[in-house]
């Protein structure tokens, strides 16, 4: 087998109770052949046989848990195995907060699968635990905590739908760190070196969307320079993660409340990443929020 018959293999896997069903179900939905709870030694086997020509599918999506047994080195023998067929491979890590995990236990009256004589909570510690390397080698991280089916359905068809190439995806995201770091970024840019417009009576109610705001943050004398270095720091490393495979890059930018100069700025680097020939994604994660 060949990379000349397209064969694209996801694996979706993360925390139980973090969406991994619901991402499934989706990706059914995109057109992938889904399997759920596949042991992963048999990922490769049958990664082989839906290379074979003729075969009708060529996009395949493998939900794999801890319960499979010697969960870490099958899947990473497996991976490296479908690799040199020619496969292109990914893993998709879903993750949330641990209280969150636990309310979602708590309402579905599940049983943790790790949990056995222990509470949810030590169930979903010692998952952590085990999952650790795995979330470390994904390729895409997407932290549920703060989504519901719909908002986890959305995102995930914004990132899997109408692929149409090998093109790395980028997503910015602004955030407030006083509601807390995103899990699922993989660089973050603290702008609270700035101004903040929340002292300033007139735009403490607006959001950085609002022309005033932006006028605001963008006529600040660092802004500038913090662009240019941003735009510079891109340039060298959006090729290089592109040479290095890599499909997807999240972009965290943080301020204080996730209002004002989050906002302002992840437009403005999401501008920058369009001018490096990428077409990001712009989520602003707490401007709504006080």
């Amino acid at each position: 087998m060949t990379g000349d018959h397209g064969l694209e293999v996801t694996i979706i896997t993360g925390l139980s109770g973090a969406g991994r069903s619901e991402a499934a179900n989706v990706l059914e939905d995109l057109g992938y052949f889904v399997i759920d709870n596949l042991p992963a030694p048999l990922i490769s086997k049958v990664a082989e046989l839906a290379g074979t020509r003729g075969h009708e599918h060529h996009r395949y999506a493998f939900v794999v848990d801890v319960r499979a047994g010697q969960f870490l080195d099958a899947l990473s023998a497996s991976l490296e195995e479908i690799r040199h067929m020619g496969a292109r491979t990914r893993i998709l890590f879903l993750d949330a907060a641990d209280d969150v995990l636990v309310r979602r236990f708590e309402a579905t009256r599940r049983r943790h699968p790790l949990a056995g004589e222990a509470g949810v909570s030590e169930g979903i510690a010692a998952e952590r635990t085990l999952l650790e390397e795995v979330k470390g080698q994904a390729d895409l991280v997407v932290d549920t905590s703060e989504y519901t089916v719909h908002d986890l359905a959305a995102r995930l068809r914004e990132l899997f739908a109408d692929e149409g190439g090998t093109t790395m995806q980028v997503s910015v995201v602004s955030f407030g760190f006083k509601h807390g770091l995103p899990l699922d970024v993989d660089t973050v840019f603290d702008v609270r070196f700035l101004p903040n417009p929340h002292w300033v009576d007139a735009l403490r109610p607006l959001t950085g969307t609002h022309p005033d705001v932006r006028r605001f943050v963008l006529e600040q004398e660092p802004t500038a320079d913090f662009l240019g270095w941003v735009d510079a720091g891109l340039a060298q490393l959006l090729p290089a993660f592109v040479r290095e495979g890599r499909s997807y890059l999240s972009i965290g930018v943080g301020c204080t409340g996730g209002r004002h100069r989050s906002v302002v700025l992840a437009d403005e680097i999401a501008q920058l990443v369009r001018g490096h020939g990428f077409q990001p994604t712009v989520r602003h994660r707490d401007a709504e929020r006080e």
